[in-house]
């Protein structure tokens, strides 16, 4: 998936994610939306969630298939569980068009009693169901989310948002969805220009985050390869030329600089084919 700004997020939500200091709200798909929580999320990370989560009840989405996964929670606000609360009894009738069945993934210890609880309580007007896991839970949603890409497909996508997330400062952040978004020429005057800062700022930022600009602009080819990659009907040369590169040579020397494997073996090994 690919991280977006609000307003991307907002425009065209499928195959993209938001992401905030605890949490990412994401759309894989039109029939899948979820939300990935992990630390101890606070009232402000609750109302920046419920900025977002109103693009699940408007066209162009559909009726879909709800995930959250909590398995990385640690604990929470009081007053984050009570925005919770209202906000399910608040909108149960736009919960009960929307979502056509609920998959909560539970932490550990407390935070797992905790989250079972909350399903017990919370007037949620759709089927729910907790799981240990999150290929189990999408397990149970795929009648609503339908077969391609598969569970364990779609729980990797979620786990390297999450991970993308919550390692990564907030000005990178900004900086990779600039950078997804401006493949076939960035500069280091336009992505601070985006960032609203110098472009000597942005230089210092980034020596501090211990990456470069270059390192950025070949991390964002890479990632957007990797979701092209996913659809087998994809041509090589398709993916080298969308993502900036000046020849398949190119591409294929870059992809296997930073991941370790060609394309062609990145491919095989994610769709477990033996056909390039």
């Amino acid at each position: 998936m690919l991280s977006a700004s609000f307003d991307q997020f907002s425009r065209d939500p499928a195959g993209k994610y938001l992401a905030g200091e605890r949490y990412v709200h994401f759309c894989a798909a039109p029939t899948l939306w979820g939300l990935v929580l992990w630390g101890r999320p606070t009232e402000a990370d609750a109302i920046a969630i419920y900025r977002s989560l109103p693009l699940e009840f408007l066209p162009p989405s559909v009726p879909h298939a709800a995930l959250i996964d909590a398995s990385r929670l640690e604990g929470g606000e009081p007053a984050a569980f009570s925005r919770v609360e209202r906000f399910v009894a608040k909108q149960e009738a736009t919960l009960r068009q929307w979502i056509v069945r609920l998959a909560m993934v539970r932490p550990g210890g407390l935070a797992g009693a905790i989250v079972a609880g909350a399903e017990a309580m919370l007037p949620f007007p759709h089927p729910v169901s907790i799981f240990e896991d999150v290929p189990s839970a999408l397990a149970w949603l795929a009648p609503v989310v339908g077969p391609s890409p598969g569970p364990e497909a779609l729980a990797s996508q979620i786990a390297q948002a999450q991970e993308q997330a919550s390692g990564t400062p907030a000005l990178l952040r900004s900086l990779r969805v600039h950078l997804e978004a401006h493949l076939d020429r960035p500069t280091l005057s336009d992505a601070a220009s985006a960032l609203a800062m110098s472009e000597r700022s942005l230089q210092r930022k980034l020596s501090e985050a211990g990456t470069t600009l270059q390192e950025e602009i070949a991390g964002a080819r890479v990632r957007v390869a990797k979701r092209m990659l996913a659809e087998p009907s994809t041509q090589l040369t398709e993916v080298a030329i969308s993502v900036g590169c000046a020849s398949l040579q190119h591409f294929s020397a870059l992809f296997k600089r930073v991941t370790g494997a060609s394309p062609s073996a990145w491919r095989r090994a994610q769709l477990g084919t033996s056909a390039d």
